[in-house]
């Protein structure tokens, strides 16, 4: 297969992707237990390839999901800017970690995404009083290593570098 032009368009497909599956409808009794799809994307991109993919995606990616999920402009945008943050300084190590550490690692960054966005919720107001916003995180952790394996499997089949 010859090489696809710099990628970028593979790697915005994924996105796109993780924005759709975000929005996908769910039984009221797994709303909860949902990945945070394009949360893990952005790790994943972000740590396969930091010098492409970093704050600005981030950013941009989050001012789309604040879009789509309809909620206020800015709050999806400075979780995942701070998430892509946290991911450009640690990528070194964690591209090391075998996949059950990286797990880990995506239970704390899909946590601190999910306190940080719950926090603002509450302070504009939006939010409720359970605590059921932080399962997405664990349910991200156990989906990490297939969707890491898929995505590795995409970057090289495409030889996006």
């Amino acid at each position: 297969m010859s090489e696809v032009r710099g990628g970028g368009l593979i790697i915005f497909a994924t996105f796109l992707v993780g924005l759709v599956l975000s929005q996908m409808p769910l039984p009221d009794l797994l709303v909860w237990a949902r990945p945070e799809w394009v949360v893990l994307m952005l790790i994943y991109w972000v740590m396969a390839l930091p010098h492409r993919v970093g704050l600005g995606s981030a950013f941009m990616l989050g001012i789309l999901l604040d879009v789509v999920r309809g909620s206020v402009l800015g709050l999806s945008a400075l979780s995942l800017t701070l998430i892509a943050f946290l991911v450009l300084v640690l990528y070194k190590r964690l591209r090391m970690f075998p996949l059950w550490q990286q797990s880990l690692m995506v239970l704390v960054l899909v946590g601190i995404n999910q306190l940080l966005f719950h926090w603002m919720q509450s302070v504009t107001g939006t939010t409720g009083e359970s605590l059921l916003f932080l399962l997405p995180s664990l349910v991200s952790a156990l989906v990490w290593p297939w969707l890491y394996l898929l995505l590795r499997a995409v970057r090289h089949t495409f030889y996006i570098q």
